[in-house]
């Protein structure tokens, strides 16, 4: 799973042309704590937890164009917070922390290469911190990216990506492969496969131009640096969610998401800031819990 965060923070999250602004509670209800090392899975005493997420973004198009093949040239920024309320119980030893605060910019751009392929580009960079005080941020906290992504347009509807990306999620620049992948079926019926920021994918019925219902299954995280025993550290919070999603559209470009179902798994753990971290077999996570969420997203 730590694999899958790292990447997940390297991928580039737009598509559409529009001015867009998104904001997004979550519920995580309590469960419990437990640690997996090769064959053993065990609980760790009493712990246990609950969460809470907010989520808000905002995407400005700077410079929108079109070649003459009709193929889409465009300049954006792109701007996102969240906060994770950690409501932890019962824990003897430091494993987790109880808050997290990530905030990021980014400088993004799009251009067609030819007919078939296009290039995506980013550059930016964002604070991860275990705090909401802003008199505690330091250099530590802070992470910057680059990234490059080479996209091969196999239909309308499908795309794949494949760049590469540098940050300092390691505390040195490090470069890394970065994955893109978007597709689409629409009508009556709709699926979505999209993994842009975080993962989604969907698959709902459109009951009419005001309201579809969905089954969708999704994952996300946070992040935070600390220091630890005078250790740089990372603390990583990840999930994987499923479940049954009511979209309501408002006039033509607000939409309400209300949805209940699961937290499959979180994986919450503290590492070390370095890549040996991403190959070691001992990990921790909060065992499957009630979920639900709530989203307003607003295009202009």
């Amino acid at each position: 799973m730590k694999k899958i965060l790292v990447i997940a923070f390297m991928l580039i999250g737009y598509t559409n042309i529009n001015a867009q602004i998104m904001f997004k509670t979550e519920y995580f209800g309590k469960s419990g704590y437990r640690m997996t090392e090769g064959d053993r899975d065990e609980k760790i005493g009493n712990s246990k937890g609950s969460a809470t997420v907010y989520q808000g973004g905002i995407n400005i198009p700077l410079s929108v164009s079109l070649n003459d093949k009709n193929r889409l040239k465009m300049w954006s920024i792109s701007a996102g917070g969240a906060y994770a309320k950690l409501d932890n119980k019962n824990f003897t030893e430091p494993l987790v922390i109880d808050e997290i605060m990530n905030m990021g910019l980014s400088l993004d751009h799009l251009r067609p290469l030819n007919d078939k392929w296009s290039m995506m580009a980013s550059v930016g960079g964002g604070i991860y911190m275990p705090s909401t005080q802003f008199s505690k941020i330091r250099l530590k906290n802070v992470l910057g990216n680059a990234s490059a992504i080479f996209i091969y347009h196999f239909k309308p509807n499908l795309e794949l990506g494949l760049g590469i990306s540098m940050n300092n999620s390691f505390g040195y620049p490090m470069v890394f492969l970065a994955f893109y992948f978007n597709w689409t079926a629409e009508g009556k019926y709709a699926v979505k496969i999209s993994m842009m920021d975080g993962l989604e994918m969907s698959a709902g019925y459109n009951v009419n131009k005001y309201l579809s219902l969905n089954i969708v299954a999704e994952m996300n995280g946070q992040m935070a640096f600390i220091e630890q025993d005078g250790k740089d550290k990372i603390f990583s919070h990840q999930y994987i969610v499923a479940g049954f999603r009511p979209e309501i559209k408002i006039g033509k470009q607000i939409f309400i998401l209300i949805t209940a179902g699961i937290s499959a798994i979180r994986p919450a753990e503290i590492t070390n800031r370095n890549i040996k971290s991403m190959f070691q077999d001992k990990e921790y996570y909060f065992q499957i819990a009630p979920y639900t969420s709530a989203g307003l997203n607003i295009g202009f």
